[in-house]
């Protein structure tokens, strides 16, 4: 398998494919697979396993466990209306369609919004990045467009009821307001004391700290002729407002692979109990009955292709991850938890098959077919090797 995944990476940053990556596998026991290759960027230091990036929407799975902590503390609750603590998301209208001006139009949803709706991308939060009708009713309201870590980008309509389907959006975001208000404590702090802290992953933060920035890798694009370039300007012109519990940790593959262990082991690592085991389970099934999760067409392809992982297989949320229903074609188990960040990182956590991975570079567009070729030529042979 070693062999293999290095020759991958290998052959891909050679020709340009992939400027830099670091991925790591484990099992509940260890570590089976390391390596890193290419340069941290243009021309800098060759990329080591503890090289940290923006692993954006990766972050949600440490804010859902952030959420659940506080669940089985007693502090929050899954099924209560979550305006009870942010009392914006008590008073959030639905979007109800254009008049005939070309104005939107809102009402009140048929339902209130629940934590539990926030984890599983059904609360009727979007991304305007995967809806138009959202970024076009933004404009309209003089509200922030994209990711520019604004705590009024928060301050958004629904554009559905709750509950009501599936689509992904800024909901854990929200979910990570809720553990500051209930905590008192700020997202960032709240992990580490409590998630990354214990779990020993010091390169793990919202704010890089020094040492995490003389290793960071720099963010490329992939340019029309298919190769990676920089492009000089960050993906957020200002620091973010607030600790972003959707889209804001820097990390390491080696740092992630931490967490993704503490979930094979059902809560625990290194004698820490993080999560007790009726939690990651609870948190590993279908939080979303007969919802299902649908494609993510793009309307901004400078960030993201059209984006959906395991096209034509069913597949379910629980809270905070994708559920395969069907095995995958990578040689995955049903059941298979899953996400990604939009900086093309990738992981699963095969709780049936007790292995999990993570797939960390720093380019745009996610979605990109070379950066999850490359990912799910790996994710493969770690299923070939296992037998």
């Amino acid at each position: 398998m070693k062999d293999r995944i290095d020759e991958l990476f290998r052959a891909f940053t050679l020709d340009g494919r992939l400027g830099a990556v670091s991925a790591a596998v484990c099992t509940s026991d260890g570590v089976i697979y390391e390596g890193a290759f290419g340069k941290r960027s243009p021309g800098g230091e060759p990329m080591t396993i503890d090289s940290t990036g923006l692993i954006a929407s990766m972050t949600k799975s440490v804010t859902g466990a952030a959420a659940m902590h506080c669940v089985e503390r007693g502090l929050l609750q899954l099924e209560t209306p979550a305006g009870e603590v942010c009392p914006y998301l008590g008073e959030a209208q639905v979007f109800d369609g254009f008049d005939a001006n070309g104005e939107p139009m809102f009402r009140a949803p048929a339902r209130p919004v629940t934590l539990k709706d926030l984890l599983t991308h059904s609360s009727g939060f979007v991304y305007d990045l995967w809806n138009p009708n959202a970024a076009r009713v933004y404009e309209k309201l003089g509200l922030p467009v994209g990711f520019v870590g604004s705590k009024r980008s928060l301050e958004v309509p629904l554009m559905f009821d709750p509950g009501s389907r599936w689509e992904y959006g800024i909901g854990i975001d929200w979910a990570g307001q809720m553990v500051e208000a209930v905590s008192g404590m700020t997202l960032g702090e709240y992990f580490a004391e409590h998630i990354t802290g214990p779990l020993g992953m010091a390169d793990t933060a919202f704010a890089p700290t020094q040492t995490m920035v003389e290793k960071s890798m720099t963010l490329l694009v992939r340019g029309e002729d298919g190769g990676l370039v920089d492009p000089g300007t960050p993906l957020q012109a200002q620091p973010p407002e607030f600790d972003q519990g959707g889209g804001g940790l820097f990390s390491s593959a080696a740092d992630y692979s931490r967490f993704l262990r503490m979930m094979l082991r059902r809560g625990e690592l290194g004698g820490r109990r993080i999560l007790e085991e009726a939690t990651v389970l609870e948190m590993a099934s279908n939080q979303m009955g007969d919802l299902r999760v649908t494609a993510l067409p793009s309307f901004n392809k400078a960030l993201s292709e059209d984006a959906e992982f395991f096209p034509g297989d069913e597949k379910s949320w629980g809270l905070t991850f994708q559920i395969n229903e069907v095995p995958g074609f990578t040689g995955r188990s049903k059941g298979t938890l899953m996400w990604a960040g939009l900086t093309n990182c990738y992981y699963w956590i095969d709780l049936g098959r007790d292995v999990a991975g993570v797939f960390v570079s720093q380019s745009l567009p996610v979605a990109d077919p070379i950066c999850l070729d490359a990912y799910f030529q790996v994710e493969t042979f770690v299923y070939d090797a296992l037998g």
